[in-house]
């Protein structure tokens, strides 16, 4: 799993240089100039993304420091339409390819790095039209989408398509590793572990069985 990242990172290197010496163009036409990306979380058992890396389809590498973090209020299990943080700084121009982060789980008191590899169904979806629900007669698209941050390291990964559920893109695959097999994510935290739960964290889990649903 290890060599994977290592092989993933240096191809997000490569690509970073490649994107220095050549105009970028688009290869495969979209209907939105960009699209955006927001974490969400399950109530009271927050995560905080660290470092993201995004390889697009043209094979362009962009890496965010600023991240708008998660927020989310699902009990139990994530629900069919998840909240999510704001995606301000969140946002990308081309279909993504993959999609590398690092994020801080304080209630496993644990650095994740996630990798999410979409496929040809992904990005079908995205550039989808559906019924716009607010202004009948237009069409609007799936240029949302929305990354789940559970305990035990779960990720899931769906599309917003507003005034339906959340889409799953099952299709996705989606790798997680932490402690030794960290590579990219190794040292970059922005919590201190040996701090307790907040009250908030506290007062939901008391009773509760880890990982306090299904994720």
């Amino acid at each position: 799993m290890k060599s994977i990242g290592r092989i993933i990172s240096i191809l997000f290197l490569l690509s970073s240089v490649n994107a220095c010496a050549s105009e970028k163009s688009n290869s495969r036409r979209t209907p939105w100039d960009k699209w955006y990306f927001a974490f969400t979380t399950p109530k009271a058992l927050p995560a905080q993304v660290t470092l993201l890396k995004l390889l697009d389809v043209d094979g362009y590498a962009s890496t965010y420091r600023t991240i708008d973090q998660p927020q989310g209020i699902s009990v139990g299990k994530w629900s069919e339409r998840n909240s999510a943080g704001n995606t301000q700084f969140n946002k990308a121009e081309r279909l993504p390819q993959i999609m590398m982060f690092c994020w801080d789980s304080i209630i496993d008191k644990k650095i994740y790095q996630s990798t999410l590899f979409f496929t040809h169904d992904a990005w079908v979806k995205m550039i989808s039209p559906y019924p716009d629900v607010l202004e009948p007669g237009k069409n609007a698209y799936r240029q949302t989408m929305l990354i789940g941050l559970a305990p035990e390291g779960k990720v899931r990964v769906w599309l917003r398509q507003y005034g339906h559920s959340d889409i799953p893109l099952n299709d996705t695959k989606i790798t997680t590793v932490s402690g030794k097999d960290l590579d990219m994510c190794k040292g970059v935290t922005k919590s201190d572990f040996s701090y307790g739960y907040d009250e908030d964290i506290l007062g939901f889990i008391k009773n509760k069985k880890y990982p306090y649903g299904s994720w």
